[in-house]
């Protein structure tokens, strides 16, 4: 600590300590430090922009690692620009402290500046202020005029795709705090079922949990191809039911074909792991309606962006979601998170 930081007040310390110095890049007029920050969009672009709050206990574990804290609360932000097809450049960041923590913050910050890197954002601007342990993180991204995915757009016949592997970070948070993965006899942890590979595939669901991937670009790649998109933050099933809202359409998921991972299956029976992708959202996946002539596109496009996109469904006339096994229509509960339950 240089002694010019130390004569500066607790918060400002910490933003000369560990923000400051992150805000070149594209598009940056005047970053850290000033009243507000100023940026200039590329030519012909349109600006999207997202804000989200990450609340300790509520979005986060308590004991979760500060480096793990600070990913996460740039990725969820990510995530919304990746659904819009666009590319992120600027970030503000709004931070409460219970009180001083030196340490966290470093280690926070690290997390947080290490995905921006990665992604080509700038840390701008922001604030710290002392309250309940939460961050809350604004992306600025941009995008062509008119090119931007959207929840609205889907068509009955349009095929039902997801990124990844959902229900994987659903699964790590399920078993937080637990040794070893729970037997599917018993659901206790440390039974006699425990394996290394199952405390593998447990630390993998975990740090699926701690540090998702946001598809930024897949969302790029997948522009001119979908006709809809959402990331999935609150279930699958909740925020495909946005999709259909916005697109005055109905949808059916077909239960056999949703992607289950080899640690998801590992460390959780059948139906513990198809809740799990139907009603978890901490992947941050994409959940797309593709029209039946492009799948192609869509699939290549997927293969590009190193991300696997699996086909579990199709949009129907109508209304709501309908679930089936092998065909058969089957009663599923739509439980996703709630954020004041």
């Amino acid at each position: 600590m240089t002694r010019a930081e130390a004569a500066l007040p607790a918060e400002f310390g910490l933003i000369a300590r560990h923000f400051a110095g992150h805000d070149a890049g594209p598009g940056v007029v005047l970053g850290v430090g000033d009243d507000a920050a100023i940026v200039t969009p590329p030519p012909d672009k349109s600006l999207v922009l997202t804000v989200d709050t990450l609340a300790e206990g509520r979005h986060f574990p308590a004991d979760a690692p500060p480096d793990a804290v600070g990913h996460r609360a740039l990725a969820v932000s990510l995530s919304d620009i990746a659904a819009m097809g666009a590319t992120p450049a600027w970030a503000l960041l709004a931070l409460t402290l219970p009180d001083v923590r030196e340490a966290w913050v470093a280690d926070f910050a690290r997390g947080f500046l290490e995905l921006a890197a990665e992604h080509g954002v700038a840390l701008v601007g922001g604030n710290v202020s002392g309250g309940g342990l939460a961050a809350t993180v604004t992306v600025i991204g941009h995008v062509h005029a008119g090119e931007a995915l959207r929840r609205a757009g889907a068509r009955a016949g349009d095929r039902l795709y997801v990124s990844g592997s959902p229900g994987e970070a659903a699964g790590g948070l399920a078993t937080w705090g637990r040794a070893a993965a729970p037997d599917d006899r018993d659901g206790q942890a440390g039974a006699p079922g425990d394996t290394p590979a199952r405390r593998d595939a447990l630390a993998a669901l975990r740090g699926r949990y701690l540090r998702p991937a946001p598809r930024v670009t897949l969302g790029r790649a997948l522009r001119g191809i979908a006709s809809a998109a959402i990331d999935v933050s609150d279930g699958l099933l909740a925020d495909l039911g946005h999709v259909c809202r916005a697109g005055g359409v109905g949808a059916r998921v077909e239960l056999s074909a949703l992607p289950v991972s080899g640690a998801l299956a590992a460390c959780f029976d059948a139906d513990a792991r198809e809740a799990l992708i139907l009603h978890g959202g901490d992947d941050y996946e994409l959940l797309c309606a593709i029209p039946p002539g492009v799948e192609a596109d869509a699939r290549a496009a997927a293969a590009r962006a190193g991300c696997a996109f699996t086909a579990i469904g199709e949009f129907t006339a109508g209304d709501g979601v309908r679930v089936t096994r092998d065909g058969t229509p089957v009663d599923v509960p739509d439980h996703g998170f709630r954020h004041f339950d």
